[in-house]
């Protein structure tokens, strides 16, 4: 945002350059899941900084990297051998998701969906649901990408109502290998567990588990993005562990470096395995400082009980949420997983008439009131919450507090 420059963050709290104090609800787009400047971090990363900067760990390997990368392994309880390597961003981790999944099948094609976002990068923006203004004048895209629908209830592509659809939006998936691509050439199926762009949305309880059998039938890979969900911001480590399903890929990034850019694909040993040597790698990929930074925020996790933290925050903003949505019918709809909830905001709860660019509206209100908030939505109309999961009472409650009075703004 042009209109503040910041100079300080600590916590949930960040200060711009004239002092202004601010109630931090974006986390630097998802970043600070363990908050600005954690003290454990820091020192990490002090430390790092006075032993090794750079090392380039395809040139020589590092200890950082190396415990980072088992950690990560670590936190995937399903049964078999996994591996990770290291990139900087959440675009590379897609990126080499999709070469890790082509090298393994030795298929070209992939299936993404609407609403879903996966980078910046060519590859990553063909992959990405969204035009305006990500993809306007930046093609052409890559080949072999194809997009169906999603899971989306409050705005279901097929018009109809959960439960008694049956969940049919996880048909679309077999019907698209009738209608767009032969299932034989298809390597993966990548996607958002929980979306972030475009406001949280998740799909119903059945609708993985049927994707994921679909997939499996017909020896196509499974790529989760959790680079904005995952880390602890649905209440668990990984938000697929919410539908009971363990992608054979998995990419991480944002609050991995608890500030730091480091990013991370994990998957199972034997598509990781496919991969000729030298066929993934990263100059800056798992810098060691970054690697330090990522290693404290592991143990933030561990030893600050992060995820049960974020589960009561979950349910803290639910209920709290859901109270806003009885008293302003603005709120169209709560939604989302643990603390990663998202509020669709329309002109009409009847018709769900989107209020066109009313997220920015809002996202503009909060700050003149000392609160940041990130916005999106396929119609510009959602908000997000991504305060860190450690977030003091006294600063939850601020926040909360200051939300509440801009989405009563919008309704004067």
């Amino acid at each position: 945002d042009p209109n503040i420059v910041i100079r300080e963050g600590r916590g949930a709290r960040v200060w711009d350059e004239g002092g202004r104090e601010y109630v931090d609800f974006a986390g630097g787009l998802g970043v600070a899941n363990v908050g600005h400047c954690h003290p454990r971090v820091v020192a990490a990363v002090r430390a790092q900084a006075e032993t090794l900067l750079h090392a380039c760990y395809q040139l020589a390997a590092y200890d950082g990297y190396e415990r980072l990368c088992a950690g990560l392994c670590a936190t995937f309880p399903e049964p078999g051998e996994w591996r990770a390597v290291l990139f900087n961003s959440g675009a590379e981790a897609v990126e080499n998701a999709v070469k890790v999944a082509r090298r393994a099948t030795g298929r070209p094609a992939v299936i993404v969906f609407e609403h879903h976002f996966h980078g910046r990068t060519n590859l990553t923006l063909s992959l990405t649901s969204q035009v305006a203004p990500l993809k306007t004048g930046f093609g052409p895209f890559a080949p072999e990408v194809y997009r169906i629908p999603f899971g989306y209830c409050y705005r279901c592509p097929l018009s109809l109502t959960y439960p008694e659809c049956g969940v049919k939006c996880a048909e679309l998936l077999p019907r698209a290998f009738a209608t767009y691509v032969d299932p034989a050439s298809v390597a993966c199926v990548v996607f958002e567990p929980v979306t972030g762009m475009s406001g949280c949305i998740a799909p119903p309880p059945e609708y993985y588990p049927r994707l994921a059998a679909t997939c499996a039938e017909h020896g196509i890979l499974l790529v989760a993005d959790e680079v904005q969900c995952g880390m602890g911001r649905t209440g668990r480590m990984w938000a697929m562990e919410h539908w009971g399903v363990t992608p054979e890929l998995t990419c991480v990034a944002k609050s991995l470096g608890g500030g730091l850019p480091v990013s991370a694909l994990v998957g199972r040993a034997e598509l990781m395995d496919a991969v000729q040597p030298g066929g993934l790698g990263s100059t800056f990929g798992g810098n060691p400082v970054a690697c330090a930074g990522a290693l404290a925020v592991l143990e933030v996790f561990a030893g600050e009980n992060l995820l049960d933290r974020a589960q009561t925050l979950g349910q803290v903003l639910r209920e709290r949420f859901d109270g806003w949505a009885e008293r302003y019918p603005v709120i169209g709809e709560v939604r989302g997983r643990g603390p990663f909830l998202g509020l669709e905001l329309v002109v009409d709860r009847a018709t769900r008439e989107p209020s066109m660019g009313a997220a920015g509206k809002l996202v503009a209100v909060c700050r003149e009131k000392g609160l940041l908030l990130p916005g999106g939505g396929p119609h510009g109309n959602v908000v997000r919450t991504l305060m860190p999961l450690n977030i003091h009472q006294e600063d939850l409650e601020r926040g909360l507090e200051l939300l509440e009075a801009g989405v009563a703004d919008l309704e004067t």
